[in-house]
């Protein structure tokens, strides 16, 4: 894919409710998806499968033997789809667990440089990280031989492999499973588009049922179909390639600062977003509110059938208001890079449960990836910059001053203006510089 070219996800739904015998058909597939998952997930997620999860055709021909997919008699189409969305699961697993090692050999004070460059280089290099876990000696190609021994000089390798031992036991996910089937991937051969609707092949052989759709379009890929049996109805998930394209009169440079109560401020002071902080709360209240309802009733089987519906509600419409609001930002101030503070890692507690919890809930993952998605979408450039004191900072003089309720001052030069919109010029002063280089 070429970098003016961006994957989004295009969204199907049913015209009209699916019948009961129908949603069945597909409810026994995404049933069968989930237990070919599960037990690719209990057979190849530990260590000893490590070597056989790239490229992964050796688990498809082991799993092809298994006889897995005769007993469970689903066709294909669907069980290859199943295997290999489970091995992505694994993989994503132990590069998570990679991510979590680097930490701990960058924060542990007791390493040497030499032990650190020893343990980066063996996590990185497949071979070596393999052959570690597994208690193999290291017999590796001609290329990595070399590096690998000048990685070993000065070093207890003895001592450093049993650390990387203990840290993928403490950090590997043995039990790797989902309850969760609620849908299904197809590929190409599983389905056809036609009379207003689309065609999905079944359990049956030779057998497909027929949903009209709310669109006329028709696609070329592997789709995922998300059901909802209780109310009858499906959406189709399908990936599309957006070409990039920039827009005339998009030339400034923006600062922003980003927030829980209001999700952007720019340096002209400009708000976007300043309901964010209701609609945040209202779904951190009633999940707070649904889990001790829960956890106080859940022996007499309280059921989560309106908590689960109330809270796709509230998601919903705070992802509508976050959307909004971000092309809503964009469309006015028409900026070609946007400055952004890089945001730090969630606090410690504080004294008020309630913010905690909210806190806690903050969906600033979900605004940030919109905003990149957006951002490239029209072809601007998105620049994060240090975040360390940029609230404290005056934007004016760069000298410290102290924050009153949501004013900033500075005693240095008599500054005073709101805190965010300090912050919003401050991400600007730092992005031009950063420029400037």
């Amino acid at each position: 894919m070429s970098s003016e070219v961006i994957c989004k996800t295009v969204r199907q739904y049913n015209k009209t409710p699916i019948s009961e015998e129908d949603m069945q058909k597909l409810v026994e597939i995404a049933k069968d998806y989930n237990r070919v998952k599960n037990y690719v997930y209990q057979r190849y997620s530990g260590i000893r499968s490590l070597p056989k999860l790239y490229p992964g055709y050796t688990i498809q021909n082991e799993m092809t033997k298994s006889g897995l997919r005769a007993e469970l008699g689903l066709p294909s189409v669907y069980f290859y789809l199943a295997v290999f969305d489970a091995l992505g699961d694994i993989k994503n697993q132990w590069a998570q667990v990679r991510n979590r090692i680097s930490k701990c050999i960058r924060e542990n004070q007791s390493l040497t440089a030499q032990d650190r460059h020893y343990l980066r280089f063996v996590i990185k290099q497949s071979e070596c990280f393999e052959n570690i876990l597994l208690g193999k000696r290291q017999i590796l190609s001609e290329n990595w031989e070399k590096p690998y021994w000048e990685a070993c000089m000065d070093v207890d390798t003895e001592r450093l492999d049993k650390y990387l031992c203990r840290l993928v036991r403490r950090y590997l996910n043995k039990e790797l499973h989902t309850d969760v089937a609620n849908g299904f991937s197809v590929s190409e051969r599983a389905y056809r588009y036609g009379d207003h609707g689309i065609y999905i092949a079944v359990k049956e052989k030779r057998k497909r049922i027929f949903i009209p759709l709310t669109d006329h379009n028709g696609y070329k890929k592997q789709l995922y179909i998300r059901l909802f049996p209780e109310e009858g109805n499906i959406i189709i998930h399908v990936p599309v390639e957006v070409q990039v394209k920039s827009k005339e009169g998009y030339d400034n440079r923006t600062g922003l600062a980003v927030g829980l109560f209001t999700m952007f401020v720019t340096d002209q002071g400009h708000i976007y977003g300043e309901k964010y902080g209701e609609y945040q709360f209202a779904l951190a209240d009633h999940i707070k509110e649904g889990n001790a309802r829960y956890r106080k009733n859940r022996n007499s089987n309280p059921g989560r059938k309106k908590y689960n519906a109330r809270k796709a509600r509230l998601e919903a419409a705070l992802h509508t208001y976050v959307n909004a609001e971000i092309n809503r930002l964009l469309e006015t101030e028409k900026p070609a890079m946007l400055f952004v503070p890089k945001l730090p890692r969630n606090s410690k507690a504080g004294i008020n449960k309630s913010i905690n919890y909210s806190v806690g809930m903050w969906q600033r993952g979900y605004v940030r990836k919109r905003l990149e998605l957006k951002c490239r979408e029209q072809a601007i450039e998105l620049v994060e910059v240090l975040g360390k004191d940029i609230s404290r900072q005056c934007s004016g003089c760069g000298e410290i001053g102290v924050k009153a309720k949501d004013l900033f001052l500075c005693d240095s030069c008599g500054l005073q203006m709101p805190e965010r919109e300090n912050a919003a010029k401050n991400a600007l002063k730092r992005g031009i510089a950063l420029q400037e280089k």
